[in-house]
């Protein structure tokens, strides 16, 4: 009678065949990155086992050594492979949106709370610095959009902070990968508590994004968001 495999049996070649799959669109999208990677790995056992030998107990080092390497690889290769995935996925409409959706912290995100034909839109954020609006297009044409969404949840919001990101190319626009960090620059103006008020009451809100007249632009779709840090 053939034995169950457990669940970490099952679980490994997941993850094992998920680094490769992130190594191949890394290999592809600078072929520099893996070298990087390695040499980062190397360069941190050197250093442990010279740090060994120094104070003469390198039979220590060297298995620390190993563990330091792998865990410096992975960081760098964690890192890498994020930047890679920013710029498949810049440019692209919902590229904001997808980075909103994998933040770390207490984020509730709602997409595409306001948009147009031309696929620009506007996604909210309520997390401790309170409401963030965040648009997607040419400068020209989200400002109107942020302002009318800024309007329609004032009352709701109350005297809670409401900041606007523009997210592109254009001059004073933020590049989608820098989103993340320029988001976690905000102050912190609210508890939990009063984060999941906020948003409730945003939530009872009606959408008022409405589906765009006429067609749509041919293979227009929302990317992917960016996986998580190898760890």
């Amino acid at each position: 009678m053939s034995k169950k495999p457990t669940d970490g049996a099952q679980e490994s070649p997941g993850r094992l065949k998920q680094i490769r799959m992130v190594a191949q669109v890394l290999r592809q999208a600078d072929p520099k990155a893996l070298p990087i990677v390695f040499a980062s790995a190397i360069g941190t056992l050197v250093v442990v086992i010279l740090i060994g030998l120094l104070i003469g107990q390198l039979w220590f080092f060297i298995p620390l050594g190993i563990l330091a390497a792998f865990a410096v690889g992975m960081i760098v290769f964690g890192q890498l492979a994020q930047r890679a995935q920013y710029k498949v996925i810049a440019g692209q409409p919902g590229a904001a949106a997808a980075i909103l959706k994998n933040m770390r912290g207490n984020w509730s995100v709602t997409e595409a709370v306001s948009g147009n034909r031309n696929l620009d839109m506007v996604h909210r954020a309520v997390g401790r610095a309170g409401v963030v609006l965040v648009s997607e297009g040419p400068r020209s044409r989200v400002g109107p959009l942020l302002g009318a969404e800024k309007k329609r949840i004032s009352r709701a919001a109350q005297q809670v902070p409401i900041y606007d990101v523009q997210v592109g190319d254009d001059e004073g626009q933020i590049p989608v990968d820098k989103l993340q960090r320029h988001l976690m620059k905000l102050p912190r103006n609210l508890t939990k508590g009063q984060v999941a008020e906020l948003n409730d009451r945003l939530q009872a809100l009606p959408r008022s994004m409405q589906m765009p007249k006429g067609p749509m632009p041919r293979g227009a779709k929302m990317p992917k968001g960016p996986k998580p840090k190898l760890r």
